[in-house]
């Protein structure tokens, strides 16, 4: 079963030998080029997607717009991508040992930001690699202080592993 990254974790493509790549740094964050104007009401937000070569030859790599996609929330709506303020990587050589960094600001409604999703798909020596997916969130909805007391409720994750390894302990169980 394919399983999606987490966030800050690399993936290594079996095709193309060294090429590893990682989404990373999700964070609530300002485009440096100012808001636009159709993100009115939402919560801009930033994520860096890094290639390495690790391999013995340099791969010419493609990462632009149409091969990211980001999905917020728990029904996967697609973010407003700010493809003004983002930093593509656009037909760069990548030599052995070296990396090279996108930077893409989105937005979203801020009750959306605990689930994102970021799909990659990379062009590499002009051939299209597979689609990765990595998932995380960002911590914007966990600085309330409010929000603390409710966090051991019943349907809390807290609670589902804890409950979980109680049914585990129990005698009689296998």
């Amino acid at each position: 079963m394919y399983e999606p990254n987490v966030v800050g974790d690399w993936h290594e493509y079996d095709e193309h030998a060294g090429l590893r790549v990682r989404v990373h740094r999700l964070e609530a964050a300002e485009p440096p080029r100012g808001r636009d104007d159709a993100a009115a009401g939402l919560t801009y937000f930033s994520v860096r997607v890094t290639v390495e070569n690790r391999g013995a030859r340099p791969l010419g790599i493609h990462l632009e717009d149409g091969q990211l996609d980001v999905r917020v929330g728990a029904d996967g709506e697609g973010a407003f991508i700010d493809w003004r303020s983002s930093q593509f990587i656009e037909g760069f050589d990548v030599y052995p040992l070296r990396r090279a960094t996108a930077v893409l600001y989105a937005a979203a409604p801020e009750a959306n930001l605990a689930h994102v999703d970021v799909q990659v798909q990379l062009r590499v020596d002009d051939e299209w690699a597979d689609r990765r997916l990595w998932t995380g969130g960002i911590g914007v909805l966990e600085a309330t202080p409010a929000a603390a007391p409710t966090a051991a409720g019943q349907g809390s994750l807290a609670h589902q592993v804890s409950a979980f390894l109680r049914d585990q302990t129990e005698p009689g169980t296998a």
